[in-house]
């Protein structure tokens, strides 16, 4: 094999994109997928890769040090694409302990295990750490995050993180162990656990459930197809800059009340229904702990140094996620019920 990639969180909703996208595109590159398929690791999503050859599955907590020893001895791996992470804001608030082992202990255990097997030689190695916007805070009406913006997180998430890429970072400045991160914008697109803004809305829509709002509604998000992050991540990982950070955004702000109503109008033509029918269903809800007004990525760097750029627009993004979704009906069902954990003893323990 040409390289041997651990993708972590590869079960999760971004982890699936990019490890179906390195699986299919790079048949040379052997992939291990680690995932210690909590409530959010979903092994159904990776369904069309999993027989492939070069495909490997590693049922592993990154919290568990013995483990990632043996999996290192066992695959040999010369690079990283650590996305595994505790990401939903809302839980954070409640337990945000969680968010502290998972995120920033995690990530370090994850360093120290990949700085201990490579310590001999560094050469054509590579920990790309996969993170957040949140870490920078929130913007005003105006400006954009870039990758000289000061870290400013506000909730118990956006600080595991933030903690997380400063550990990443010190791991390259204190041990030169070669680094690169990337901060991505809001992610949205097929496979996503339905408790985020846009697969909840889209679930909730077609079963004619409330469309919870938090607040006035007028909270600014820029929203990122998630296959687009995906061909981010691929670029940034063969051409970006060893010790370098890349900023990932769609160039796409949408108010979240904007949002709501633009996939109700486009759930309502789907489905035949009337137009207006399913913006009944909004309704606002008692506003969560600081939640921060605005995100808004500058992407320019990744543009002109890498080439990249958003490949559809947000309307052409959101009806293909709907597409899926109304599609997919069974996995909706399998997650929403919790039936998708027994994926993994019905595939995997039977081999």
């Amino acid at each position: 094999m040409n390289k041997t990639i651990f993708i972590t969180g590869g079960a999760g909703f971004i982890g699936s994109h990019v490890v179906r996208l390195f699986v299919t595109k790079y048949p040379d590159y052997k992939i291990v997928n680690i995932d210690a398929l909590t409530y959010a690791g979903n092994l159904e999503n990776l369904r069309d890769v999993e027989h492939y050859s070069n495909y490997y599955f590693e049922k592993i907590n990154i919290l568990d040090t013995d483990a990632l020893e043996r999996c290192f001895v066992l695959h040999q791996p010369d690079s990283i694409i650590h996305l595994a992470a505790e990401s939903h804001v809302d839980r954070s608030i409640v337990s945000p302990l969680d968010f502290v082992y998972t995120n920033v202990i995690g990530t370090v255990n994850l360093l120290n295990t990949a700085k201990h097997f490579w310590a001999d030689n560094f050469a054509g190695k590579l920990f790309y750490h996969v993170s957040t916007d949140e870490v920078f805070g929130a913007l005003g009406d105006t400006g954009f995050f870039t990758e000289q913006t000061k870290y400013d997180p506000h909730s118990p998430y956006s600080a595991s993180k933030a903690s997380s890429d400063h550990f990443v970072r010190a791991y390259h400045d204190t041990y030169e162990l070669p680094v690169i991160v990337s901060n991505c914008s809001n992610n949205y697109g097929p496979n996503h656990f339905p408790e985020k803004l846009i697969p909840l809305s889209i679930n909730n829509c077609i079963n004619m459930k409330p469309l919870p709002v938090y607040g006035d509604g007028l909270y600014t998000r820029d929203w990122l197809f998630v296959k687009d992050h995906a061909r981010a991540i691929d670029l940034i990982f063969h051409k970006g800059k060893t010790g370098d950070t890349y900023n990932i955004g769609g160039f796409n702000e949408w108010k979240n009340i904007d949002l709501v109503k633009l996939l109700c109008k486009l759930v309502d033509e789907k489905l035949k229904r009337q137009p207006g029918e399913s913006e009944k269903l909004i309704t606002f809800v008692k506003d969560r702990p600081g939640h921060d007004r605005r995100y808004a990525i500058d992407a320019t760097k990744i543009n002109k140094e890498l080439g990249w750029k958003p490949s559809v627009t947000f309307e052409e993004g959101l009806s293909q996620t709907i597409d899926w979704y109304l599609q997919n009906t069974d996995w909706l069902k399998h997650v929403t019920s919790g039936s998708y954990q027994h994926y993994y003893e019905e595939q995997y323990t039977k081999r």
